[in-house]
């Protein structure tokens, strides 16, 4: 099975070089999609230059949005864009090292799984860049768990696999962060066979480049408390 690697990028020259050497050392089928979500530093004109020049050796698909439309933007245009059996998302920053990739498709492949979390809780040796994001993301994952009859422990992980046709039947229409908390909940609802596997993270600061806040907490909630309303009426 063919395993598509989603990457939203925005102003990560700094790391997105390195993310993809790692990608290129993984023993996958894969092919890498980077979106690049109206970068100003570089990076557009750098992934030209590596796809034509096939600086790696796997399959590099490079999509350019005109202007900034946020992680869900992005990822929405990467989903559509993927040709593999299974869609993994890669952050482009090293908050989140890409090695686990293989061992988060692997239930897919061969546990018969839908969709698989790489928490970063279960290992209890992640680093958080503060207790507050920490408080958060448990407080959102407790939400949805409590609503939607998840037993998730990580809702908002960057790394979320799933087979192809699953994802793309979920409707995503969220634009910013808070697409983390609809892929969540619309998993929980529809009962995907799902299973989390342990990694550890090690986040960045703002000054490094972190970008998610707490106003981007406040849109998950609303986000959960939205698809619960609308669950009750119809499908999701």
């Amino acid at each position: 099975m063919r395993t598509s690697i989603i990457i939203p990028s925005y102003n990560e020259m700094g790391t997105l070089p390195e993310i993809l050497h790692r990608i290129a050392g993984l023993n996958i089928d894969k092919e890498v999609v980077v979106v690049d979500d109206g970068s100003t530093d570089g990076t557009r004109e750098w992934l030209d230059r590596a796809a034509a020049e096939k600086m790696f050796p796997f399959e590099l698909k490079v999509i350019k949005h005109a202007a900034n439309t946020g992680k869900g933007g992005a990822l929405l245009t990467g989903f559509e864009a993927a040709a593999g059996d299974i869609i993994i998302i890669q952050d482009a920053d090293l908050e989140y090292d890409p090695a686990y990739i293989p061992e988060i498709v692997r239930p897919i492949t061969e546990g018969g799984f839908d969709a698989v979390y790489g928490s970063r809780l279960l290992s209890g040796r992640s680093q958080t860049y503060n207790i507050f994001y920490l408080w958060g993301n448990q407080f959102l994952t407790l939400l949805i768990d409590l609503l939607f009859g998840a037993r998730m422990t990580d809702s908002y992980t960057c790394y979320k696999a799933f087979r192809t046709p699953l994802l793309r039947s979920l409707g995503l229409v969220s634009k910013g962060f808070e697409i983390e908390a609809e892929i969540s909940c619309k998993t929980a609802f529809r009962k995907y066979k799902f299973t989390e596997v342990s990694i550890v993270y090690a986040s960045r600061s703002r000054l490094e480049g972190k970008k998610i806040n707490y106003k981007d907490a406040v849109k998950g909630v609303l986000k959960i408390l939205e698809l619960r309303l609308k669950s009750l009426f119809v499908n999701i």
